[in-house]
């Protein structure tokens, strides 16, 4: 599984989950930052990478539209702020729950359509 970190979580994730051996990108690394939802999750699909992502309404509903037009996606990894927030003090945490989720599906492709939340 490859995974993309949307612009709202920090580069440091990315970085201490490739030196674990996962191939894992950020938003702001690739200069994706400024995408719309929609084209994010369609870089996404294209590049075969699963979403980390505290926007749930807005990605449900693309989700949602998707599978309605027989559309795939990726995968869709959410957190929330009330239960894992966002700082730097929480880097950790998202390093060692992104690492079980990771080795848990290996495989390309291994989370197209999923929807898992931290």
């Amino acid at each position: 599984m490859k995974l993309l970190l949307d612009h709202h979580y920090s580069t440091a994730i990315a970085v201490q989950l490739r030196r674990q051996g996962h191939d894992v990108e950020a938003a702001l690394e690739r200069g994706w930052q400024g995408e719309d939802d929609e084209a994010l999750l369609t870089a996404c699909m294209a590049d075969g990478r699963a979403l980390l992502t505290n926007n749930v309404r807005d990605f449900t509903a693309i989700a949602e539209r998707w599978a309605a037009e027989g559309r795939s996606h990726a995968g869709l990894v959410f957190t929330s702020d009330a239960s894992l927030p966002r700082s730097r003090r929480t880097i950790g945490q998202f390093v060692t729950a992104l690492n079980a989720v990771l080795k848990a599906h290996p495989g390309d492709g291994s989370f197209v359509d999923r929807v898992h939340w931290l």
